[in-house]
């Protein structure tokens, strides 16, 4: 990794003068390929620098205002009244992209699940509706449940990587990082284990197009996408019948604000908490073996000291930024950056750029795991968004280290991971790594 590294910073500063090199009206942060070759970043920099409030014409995705500096962020975060949820949380296809996709056999009208009224998740609604929504599902991430929690997670942590192949190259993102996270989403679901890779599958479903990997055609993702609904409604059903305590679909199924709810905002919030629970704390896990690797001197400082781990996780979660953006709806004219936005104008807060502000934090590129304030970042949103499973997605990673480091001297990154070509979930598709025999 360390030497890669190095014979890679003349390849990086070429891509940075070319960034430099076009003009400032053409930047397209909203561009998976960049995610997906881990190119943004000079593209995010000199926005931050030249036009941090910048309005980015339609391409693949809708015309929207790109806030690129932390507190012009926090501004749109915080201000529900003036930035609505209602129109989704995260870009959609452009009008010229909606007709090449229904050119290409895409059903767009019923959303993800097809046929009649699309789902609607309690992320994309205003309060008071948002608040109610949220506050059935909440219990199951309390501190109380989360301490209940803890054990069994542990037990599945080190069952995981006893079960790891010492010596001999593997993929983390599939042994390690989507087994935890899918084991802890079917306990919430109240889903039998044997069914918890399900979970991975049509997570990876819900944010992929044809081609990019997860499934070839758009009939193959609707059939994946019907037998996710199904799988669902049938556990609705079973839970409205026989609720079972602790669990989401039980809390959602007799929830006073929640029990009367049509199929579509009932399906739109298990996707909503199918992707929060599964790929933001598997790419964090990801992240952070990633990150440690890219950084040597760091991994020696946390395995000279493991007090080091919750510092460590929180600055995994900003410097990975598992989400990369959020989008929200201006309501009304609104001044931000000496910039004009109008009312229905669409807003996109890139967290990721955010997260390396170096107006607001210190050596922000650079991965320091005894920062002075690590949880100064963006990655679970603030206001009344704010992720309702952070502190689960903290502790499973906290735990993993804390497993890790009584387990394993080392875990080697082999190569570049392959990332996620997504301009929405920032993460990684596989990373090869090996854990080094004792010698």
């Amino acid at each position: 990794m360390s030497e890669s590294a190095t014979l890679d910073a003349a390849t990086v500063k070429t891509a940075r003068d070319e960034v430099y090199s076009l003009p400032i009206e053409s930047l397209n942060v909203a561009n998976a390929a960049l995610f997906k070759s881990d190119a943004i970043w000079p593209y995010f920099e000199r926005l931050r620098a030249e036009d941090p409030v910048h309005w980015q014409p339609a391409s693949d995705f809708e015309p929207h205002w790109a806030v690129t500096r932390y507190n012009d962020i926090m501004a749109v975060d915080t201000n529900h009244a003036v930035f609505s949820s209602e129109g989704g949380i995260s870009l959609g296809p452009s009008e010229e992209m909606i007709a090449k996709l229904v050119a290409s056999g895409a059903q767009m009208t019923g959303g993800a699940f097809g046929g009649g009224a699309g789902p609607t998740m309690f992320i994309a609604m205003d309060p008071p509706k948002h608040d109610e929504q949220r506050k059935t599902v909440s219990p199951a991430v309390s501190p109380h449940n989360l301490k209940i929690m803890e054990p069994l997670i542990r037990e599945r942590a080190g069952m995981i990587l006893d079960s790891l192949p010492i010596g001999e190259p593997f993929d983390w993102v599939d042994k390690v990082s989507m087994e935890l996270t899918a084991m802890t989403l079917a306990t919430l679901f109240g889903m039998p284990q044997a069914d918890r890779r399900k979970l991975t599958r049509w997570s990876d479903t819900v944010m992929s197009r044809p081609g990019d990997g997860v499934v070839d055609s758009w009939e193959e993702k609707r059939a994946e996408m019907s037998a996710y609904a199904g799988y669902f409604l049938n556990l609705w059903n079973e839970r409205k019948a026989n609720p079972i305590e602790g669990d989401m679909v039980s809390m959602l199924a007799h929830g006073e604000a929640t029990k009367d709810m049509n199929q579509f905002e009932y399906l739109g919030n298990i996707i909503l908490l199918t992707i929060g629970g599964n790929d933001t704390t598997r790419n964090t896990i990801s992240g952070s073996v990633y990150a440690l690797n890219k950084y040597p001197d760091q991994y020696a400082k946390l395995r000279a000291n493991p007090d080091l781990i919750p510092s460590m996780v929180s600055e995994t979660i900003r410097w990975q930024t598992p989400l990369a953006h959020m989008k929200r709806v201006a309501t009304q004219d609104y001044e931000l950056g000496g910039k004009t936005i109008r009312k229905g104008d669409n807003v996109v807060m890139w967290y990721v750029s955010g997260n390396r502000d170096d107006t607001v934090i210190e050596r922000p590129n650079d991965y320091l795991i005894d920062r002075e304030r690590p949880r100064q970042h963006l990655s679970f949103g603030f206001g009344v968004h704010r992720c309702v499973g952070n502190r689960l997605a903290e502790l499973q990673l906290k735990i993993i280290w804390e497993e890790i480091l009584a387990r394993f001297p080392e875990i080697k990154v082999l190569e570049e991971p392959q990332r996620v070509p997504s301009t929405f979930v920032k993460g990684y598709k596989s990373m090869q790594v090996m854990i080094p025999r004792k010698l």
